[in-house]
């Protein structure tokens, strides 16, 4: 299945993919007068095998019959398609070819750091270039959402308790980034991981280590890479993590990203994303997520 979801009102809704049509949970389960109305993602991520499987099965027969509602696509405003994880994880430094193109030694343990749900938006969402960095950068990663209780698992048996995958832009401000020994404070502004546009059930993606991914500003392709190049494996990721911390569901890792980030280039070449920039980052499989970039001071904001 294809999970996402979308901002109706003040609230965060949840849709399934259909045979390319985008299918509004909550109204096709009031038409169908469905007991236990699921309204978000959250709640399928925790859902055990058989009640996802009888999830799935009753939005394909909806479909099927007709009585499924479908969401218009135009103004349609989507949320990021994991929406309250209990703990984002990243990874650095987790491609071979990108810790080449930075000068970087191979680590010998996945070298971790965290993000806030401060930083989650969705496709399609303007996202404010802070005042405060002169250096934001790209980077498209392959985002783990964990489906279960996890605790000390095995590499041979991490997969099995992963829910899904998504696309992930982990965006990063090199020069906060770098102003200290902690890479928190560059990778934390708001906004800066959109996720989505779908979270795509495990079954679906088959081996996470064997996707193509690409980021494009303004259309020029800038990473090509693939999941292979990875240092530490998904398997290796989520076992490592569940020897240090319980992983819980709706738990959000990102993996890293491949070689063609700006960071990567000769100094006088770096030209790090603009107001008016459009990126797209895509991974096989997972979808096509894409932001335009403003300058804080171009859009109004609200304060308390």
């Amino acid at each position: 299945m294809k999970l996402t979801t979308f901002i109706k009102g003040e609230n965060q809704k949840l849709a399934v993919q259909i045979e390319n049509n985008l299918i509004d949970i909550e109204e096709t389960a009031k038409k169908n007068e469905w007991n236990n109305i699921v309204t978000d993602v959250m709640q399928v991520i925790e859902f055990n095998q058989s009640e996802l499987k009888d999830f799935e099965i009753k939005v394909k027969e909806a479909v099927t019959n007709g009585s499924a509602v479908a969401i218009e696509e135009e103004g349609l405003i989507y949320g990021p398609s994991v929406t309250k994880p209990h703990k984002i994880i990243c990874v650095g430094l987790n491609y071979r070819r990108h810790a080449d193109e930075t000068n970087a030694p191979y680590p010998e343990v996945p070298i971790l750091f965290n993000k806030f749900d401060n930083t989650l938006t969705g496709h399609q969402s303007e996202i404010v270039i802070p005042n405060v960095t002169n250096e934001l950068d790209y980077e498209v990663e392959l985002g783990i959402v964990i489906g279960k209780k996890t605790k000390n698992v095995t590499q041979e048996a991490a997969l099995s308790h992963v829910f899904g995958y998504c696309t992930v832009n982990d965006l990063s401000a090199r020069d906060l980034q770098m102003r200290t020994q902690q890479w928190l404070l560059g990778k934390t502004c708001d906004d800066f991981s959109p996720v989505g546009p779908f979270l795509v059930t495990a079954d679906e993606v088959g081996d996470p280590n064997n996707l193509n991914l690409k980021t494009y500003v303004n259309n020029e392709i800038r990473q090509n890479s693939n999941t292979s190049d990875m240092i530490f494996s998904c398997a290796e990721i989520v076992s490592y993590i569940s020897q240090h911390m319980t992983l819980e569901p709706g738990d959000l890792i990102l993996t890293g990203t491949p070689e063609g980030v700006v960071l990567g280039l000769p100094a006088d070449q770096r030209v790090y994303i603009q107001p008016g920039d459009v990126v797209t980052v895509e991974i096989e499989k997972l979808g096509t997520l894409t932001n335009k970039f403003v300058q804080e001071s171009e859009k109004v904001l609200t304060n308390a």
